[in-house]
């Protein structure tokens, strides 16, 4: 497990939900890119680009706890924004919502 930082936590996150319904639009990478403050994108995306699944959400549940980020309703917000900036909200995100949810309450 590495040790992200908050926001590199947030990209990850975010790139994982971009590709919940294997379609990752140019509308969420922009979406992405625009909630940055450092360049960690290109890098967080390789990352994820070598990660399968399980190892996706290990490294996020590892993550939230470390950073103690359980309650982050901003990361819950811009996950739904993510997940409506492309016009459709279909029902593998809706899914990843609820798992999300569920571990950042």
């Amino acid at each position: 497990m590495k040790n992200w930082t908050k926001e590199e936590l947030k990209i990850y996150i975010l790139i994982y939900c971009s590709n919940a319904d294997f379609n990752e639009s140019q509308l969420e990478i922009d979406y992405i890119k625009s909630k940055l403050q450092n360049s960690n994108f290109e890098k967080m995306h390789a990352e994820f680009e070598q990660d399968n699944d399980y190892q996706s959400i290990q490294k996020i549940m590892a993550s939230i706890k470390a950073h103690r980020c359980e309650h982050d309703k901003t990361l819950l917000k811009e996950i739904m924004e993510l997940f409506l900036s492309d016009g459709k909200y279909d029902i593998l995100e809706q899914n990843l919502y609820r798992g999300l949810k569920h571990i950042l309450k």
